[in-house]
């Protein structure tokens, strides 16, 4: 693939504010010029000069180092110049309007490595895992970000696209031969491609799966009657006076966040004001604010005082919660009630007794959180995307059609095609194979400048 539309784009590539270096990335065609015009010099490829860089006066804007990668061999495929100098503010915005007023433009968000896409220097799922990468949340994450961007996901990818294809090969071929189709395609052991090809996909899907939680991570939102804990469990989990507390009920009234990690799985901590019937005009508007974030919640921990168990104003709650929620019963304050931490399940629900002033059960409920997002210790998960699970949903489902074709009371090996064509389709826009324009914008629209 070939970008379209190469004009030359510059950007400042290091974070906002002071530092000791700042970068200016600088991509397009033919920047030897452009480079002579800011340095007075033609650089070497790929060797470090120091230089004045200059405005159109001739006078010095900054100091530092220039690099130059010509075509092909860069990050975006382009010609790509960087220029290293002082990391202020304010003279990186000078240099960069220098570089604008010599004919580069803005670049817009994620357009370097949308470049380096649409040049073929790499593909969908690892230009996703460089923005993954910088926005990495924990260590562990990070890791799989890097395992990403050097391929190992969409080598998998490739290799399933590879077995799809030659299933289908086999297909083709033999509906050429219907008298002797099904014989044909046992004899190849084409089931069998079928078999091992489902439990592939599903062992990718599950490693996707735990990517997704180390790039995304789970929002947890803590629920209760006002006086329950919720502040105390948030500032205990969370390793820090966050939220105020008082014996006083309705302390509590807009959502307060912290994210913490477990295992390395980032947890987005949300305490909520207290749920109850109030003439508070303020607090009903922080209690409706709680709701809003019970919807569009991962989890929801409902606190109730262990003195009480659950009343019928925390069974009001529960049956109000949406049933796709995942739901744990915390009760708090044992200290007080004289009873043990413990984690058991009562009906369909998970019930953690500790007590959050006294840093009792803390570890049960961490090992439940983990539980309930379904994590698995492993080293070789791929960093995912939501977009990335759904393909590969699709790919799965049209591969179980494609077996259910087969083994019917009347196989059609036409249809039995097209749920593999369907099939290497869903995988194809993981890679970037099959991906709409516009899915493109909104992708690299999320990108960091610079990037």
């Amino acid at each position: 693939m070939a970008v379209v539309n190469n004009d030359t784009i510059a950007a400042i590539a290091t974070a906002p504010g002071r530092g000791g270096v700042g970068v200016i990335r600088i991509s397009g065609s033919a920047l030897l010029p452009f480079a002579l015009q800011l340095t007075g010099k033609t650089p070497t490829p790929r060797q470090a000069s120091l230089n004045h860089f200059r405005a159109a006066d001739g006078s010095s804007i900054d100091s530092g180092l220039l690099l130059y990668f010509p075509a092909p061999h860069s990050f975006t495929g382009e010609d790509v110049l960087e220029l290293q100098g002082h990391g202020g503010p304010v003279v990186m915005q000078m240099l960069l309007a220098r570089c604008l007023d010599l004919g580069a433009r803005l670049a817009e968000p994620g357009e370097f490595s949308r470049r380096a896409f649409l040049n073929g220097k790499m593909d969908l799922a690892q230009a996703e895992a460089v923005a993954d990468l910088i926005d990495a949340a924990t260590a562990s994450a990070a890791r799989s970000a890097v395992r990403s961007l050097q391929g190992e996901f969409s080598r998998a990818i490739g290799e399933l696209n590879e077995e799809l294809i030659n299933l289908r090969m086999l297909v083709e071929a033999t509906l050429d031969f219907p008298e002797e189709e099904i014989d044909f395609l046992q004899a190849a052991d084409a089931f069998g491609r079928l078999q091992r090809l489902q439990e592939k996909l599903a062992d990718i899907f599950q490693r996707a799966g735990q990517g997704k939680l180390l790039q995304a991570g789970l929002h947890v939102v803590l629920a209760g009657q006002p006086n329950v804990g919720k502040s105390s469990l948030l500032n205990r989990l969370a390793g820090d006076d966050l939220a105020i507390v008082t014996p006083i009920a309705g302390t509590t009234r807009d959502a307060l966040r912290s994210t913490i990690q477990i295992e390395g799985i980032p947890l987005h901590i949300i305490d909520t004001a207290g749920l109850r019937d109030t003439d508070d005009e303020v607090e009903k508007i922080g209690i409706a604010r709680s709701w809003q974030e019970i919807e569009r919640a991962d989890v929801v921990l409902l606190l109730v005082d262990a003195r009480q168990g659950v009343t019928e104003a925390d069974s009001a709650i529960l049956e109000k919660l949406p049933a796709r929620l995942q739901r744990i019963t915390v009760h708090n304050k044992i200290d007080l009630a004289g009873s043990k931490a413990e984690r058991h399940s009562e009906a369909d629900a998970v019930v953690v007794s500790l007590s959050a002033k006294a840093n009792q059960g803390i570890d049960l409920l961490r090992a439940e959180l983990l539980r309930v997002a379904g994590w698995q210790q492993t080293e070789d998960v791929f960093i995912a995307r939501e977009r990335h699970l759904r393909a590969l949903s699709a790919a799965r489902e049209h591969v179980a059609g494609a077996s259910r074709i087969v083994h019917g009371p009347f196989p059609a090996l036409e249809l039995f095609a097209e749920e593999l064509r369907l099939a290497q389709q869903a995988l194809g826009q993981i890679t970037g194979e099959f991906t709409a324009d516009d899915l493109l914008g909104v992708i690299f629209s999320r990108f960091c400048i610079g990037k």
